[in-house]
């Protein structure tokens, strides 16, 4: 085993990778024997299988079922060093990053080879107090603080006796309506009618009213107009209220107000109010285009070349969410295939092939959102459809995406006790009680 000075002081070729998600991950495994030393930095300590981060939130499944600790992910790759820090300076000139800790102190990591998939984070639209109410779904903290406040609500409601004491803890506000909005709302109404339907004496959890927020005219409306009105249908049916063309303007510990299309203002009460709509470059970003005198788009996001390389600087690439190139969405696909192209790239510059480098190509593998119990939506392409067949094809897509056997087989076997018992196994509400 190689000491930390070791690994510093290495005379082989320095890949630095910034980001433990899909893109850096796929970057990592096509350098796996190749001689050089890759150390891979990430805010957190796993790589997390964001697409189902929901189901984590609602008593689905667990937070080990869609993470894995990146340590364990590399423990076979001698030349990996993995580390825990957030990103927060760079210098050019030196190829240097300097990162910060989780206790405060820094510490500063140098490159030849920088690969930048530092991720996005939630965007509040310029109302960050926003946050302190409604949680984003972005992170594993994020998902347990969702199912607690979740949970919490249902028996906060139980104890009180009149119905108007009630109802704002029997509302949920979900704010938009793309894929992660729309599976939560969805989530939200069958824990409601059927995991808790029986089990309190006081209320009647069917009757928890859901309202899905968006600006937009319809939810989920980047699969199309078919499948879009499929999906508000079938949310509908489930009992949840969609409130499209609808922009929260304000909001607070008991409720939020939105402006509709008309310009009237209306005021919806409720104790849990959950965000998931827009999203934003985590700050290191802004620090790299900064350094770099290059541009950044309304997300943050910074405009690469045909090779992923910010233009002018070809030992650095900028991948998955972060990087604007030909229009792409961030989606899990995007990040996969960008990681293991820059992987690619720079095992062809160390091993010194003089081979033509060719221009990174996305293959559209398509996409899918979970409704409901039994109903989903599909499109692939030119292809559309919807109902149970997309529903299967929903599971079996997410299925493959997850990182290890042990994780598609214990996610299955939750969703198949889910579907046989009525039940859902990660129900703890957990509230730190340790004075700060």
């Amino acid at each position: 085993m190689r000491t930390v000075s070791q690994m510093e002081n290495t005379t082989k070729p320095r890949v630095l990778v910034i980001g433990g998600g899909f893109a850096g991950v796929f970057a990592v495994r096509r350098l796996k024997r190749v001689d050089c030393h890759v150390t891979l930095v990430d805010r957190s300590t796993t790589n997390l299988f964001q697409p189902l981060l929901y189901q984590c939130a609602t008593g689905l499944l667990s937070e080990g079922q869609i993470s894995q600790p990146l340590r364990t992910m590399f423990k076979n790759y001698p030349h990996v060093e993995v580390l825990q820090g957030k990103a927060i300076d760079i210098d050019v000139e030196t190829r240097e990053v300097t990162f910060s800790r989780s206790e405060g102190s820094t510490f500063v990591r140098g490159y030849d080879y920088l690969i930048v998939a530092a991720g996005m984070r939630q965007s509040y639209f310029g109302n960050d107090h926003f946050a302190e109410v409604a949680p984003g779904m972005k992170t594993l903290d994020d998902a347990l603080d969702v199912r607690r406040r979740i949970f919490e609500a249902f028996e906060n409601a139980e104890s009180r006796s009149s119905v108007e004491d009630r109802h704002p803890w029997l509302t949920f506000a979900v704010v938009g309506a793309g894929p992660t909005g729309v599976e939560l709302a969805g989530q939200i109404r069958e824990l409601a009618t059927k995991t808790i339907a029986e089990e309190f004496h006081g209320i009647d959890p069917s009757e928890a009213r859901v309202h899905l927020f968006d600006g937009v005219s319809a939810p989920l409306l980047a699969f199309g107009p078919k499948l879009s009105a499929k999906a508000a249908k079938n949310l509908s049916d489930l009992g949840v209220d969609l409130h499209m063309n609808a922009k929260v303007t304000d909001l607070d510990q008991d409720g939020l107000e939105v402006q509709h299309e008309d310009g009237t203002i209306e005021r919806f009460e409720t104790k849990t109010i959950l965000w998931t709509a827009g999203v934003r470059a985590v700050s290191f970003v802004s620090t790299l285009a900064s350094a770099l005198g290059v541009t950044q788009d309304r997300a943050g996001r910074i405009e690469v070349d045909e090779h992923l390389n910010i233009p002018g600087h070809p030992e650095i690439w900028v991948l998955g969410d972060i990087m604007s190139y030909q229009g792409l969405p961030g989606v899990a696909e995007v990040a996969l295939q960008s990681g293991f192209y820059a992987g690619r790239q720079v095992r062809g510059l160390i091993e010194g092939s003089t081979k033509p480098r060719k221009a990174f190509r996305y293959h559209d593998v398509g996409s899918a959102a979970y409704i409901s119990r039994y109903r989903g939506v599909v499109k692939f392409k030119s292809i559309e459809f919807s109902g149970f067949l997309a529903w299967l094809v929903w599971g079996a897509i997410h299925l493959t995406f997850l990182s290890t056997a042990r994780h598609r087989f214990s996610t299955m076997a939750s969703w198949l006790f889910s579907l046989a018992r009525e039940s859902r196994a990660e129900r703890a509400s957990l509230r730190s009680t340790r004075k700060r």
